[in-house]
């Protein structure tokens, strides 16, 4: 137990700490990409203004131009590298410049601008070059600048923070994995001490319990039988399976468990205790319904198995509706074996499913103190199920059925 809540516990920190990075890192890159998308179109739109060439500056107070014009810096000219075409209407070339490229030729040139043409976009990339596509007279003009340079820093920062991410990821986990161990000695040493508890105090209660049956006996020999005696027997019966139940809890949580781990028909076990609650089903006009699959074994421990099948059917029958039906079910698919006990019961509540498997749990508190039971049963079961690394899980379809499934590993 303290082992899974352990790993939970790295799990809950790195799953935390990877949705924080997505985040940072996702939002940075976005701003950052906007911000290269909007340099390009401010550098487009005065391209777009000057017919695909930046306005001559002298004679012109440079700094107030550059801020009504939103330019990043004066040299801004001389580090853009663009190029531009005209269309007719017809789709054809009708003037090319490349003047200030030298990576681009006409030819290269007229096919991005059809490429362009065809997408039909207005602004846009195509490869490394954005590009705005407007009107101009009878003519389309289409300006292309390249933001290679732009994006391949853009891509550059993305590797490096996608690398410095990964190792502080690991380096994160290193330490969350070393420092897991200290956060959770705590709950483990009190959970010890509960185990421990449990297990002394049981094994100290069996004695006085094991004297006061045999005083019980031993009056009913000198007195005679009567009510109060009866009672004292009933009631020591009772704590003493009470004490039974909080040990072999005890024990089964225990990392530990796994004596006498065997290979048996679990199908056999299966049929033979559905036989054993189809006459108590009967007495209580009520129906048990069975569809176990032969020739299907596990390999666990068979008691503690026969007693998992034990605990879901007893529970089914008990808390059924009057009249109601049980039905069992054992099938083997694929590298699984699914085992399924459902009942029909007058209402249970879908809040009180999460519930069932808790220790002293019960969903209806005045009916179960009349059919007994100390809901530890449903307890005990998941503990036998976790032994076996398996996974139990209790649905309910209409508030007025419950069905408990279990699944081992073939």
């Amino acid at each position: 137990m303290i082992k899974k809540l352990r790993i939970k516990l790295i799990i809950a920190a790195m799953v935390s700490l990877f949705i924080v990075l997505v985040v940072v890192m996702g939002s940075v890159s976005i701003l950052n990409y906007r911000e290269l998308v909007n340099k390009a179109d401010r550098t487009l739109s005065i391209l777009k203004e000057n017919d695909g060439v930046f306005p001559d500056m002298s004679g012109i107070d440079k700094d107030k131009h550059f801020k009504k014009e939103h330019f990043v810096s004066p040299e801004l000219p001389y580090e853009s590298r663009y190029f531009s075409v005209f269309l007719n209407d017809n789709g054809e070339a009708i003037a090319v410049n490349t003047g200030k490229i030298a990576a681009v030729d006409t030819s290269a040139a007229i096919e991005y601008a059809k490429l362009v043409l065809r997408g039909g976009h207005t602004k846009g990339f195509t490869d490394s070059y954005r590009y705005i596509m407007y009107a101009s007279g009878a003519e389309t003009h289409i300006i292309f600048l390249d933001c290679g340079r732009s994006i391949s820093t853009f891509h550059t920062y993305m590797l490096i923070g996608a690398v410095v991410s990964i190792v502080g990821f690991l380096a994160v986990l290193l330490l969350v994995i070393l420092f897991s161990r200290h956060i959770v000695k705590p709950f483990a040493e009190n959970y010890e001490k509960q185990k421990r508890f449990i297990t002394d105090a049981g094994h100290e209660l069996k004695t006085p319990l094991t004297i006061i049956d045999a005083d019980a006996e031993v009056l009913e020999m000198d007195c005679g039988g009567n009510e109060w005696i009866d009672d004292i027997r009933a009631q020591t019966r009772r704590l003493a399976d009470l004490t039974n139940d909080l040990i072999l809890l005890s024990r089964m949580e225990e990392e530990q468990y796994g004596s006498q781990m065997i290979e048996f028909p679990l199908s056999d076990i299966a049929e033979e205790t559905a036989k054993t609650f189809q006459v108590l089903a009967k007495t209580q006009n009520k129906t048990l319904i069975s569809e176990i699959r032969p020739m299907i074994s596990m390999y666990g421990e068979e008691k503690a198995i026969r007693q998992l099948i034990n605990i879901l059917l007893d529970n089914a029958v008990k808390y059924s509706d009057p009249e109601g039906e049980i039905d069992i079910s054992l099938e083997k698919q694929k590298n699984q074996i699914r085992l399924r006990v459902s009942n029909t019961t007058g209402f249970i509540s879908r809040d009180s499913i999460e519930h069932l498997f808790d220790r002293f749990y019960r969903t209806d508190k005045s009916r179960n103190s009349q059919t007994g039971g100390y809901g530890l049963g449903l307890s005990i079961a998941l503990a036998i199920v976790n032994a076996h690394r398996g996974k139990i899980t209790a649905s309910t379809r209409d508030e007025k059925s419950l069905q408990i499934t279990v699944i081992f590993p073939a």
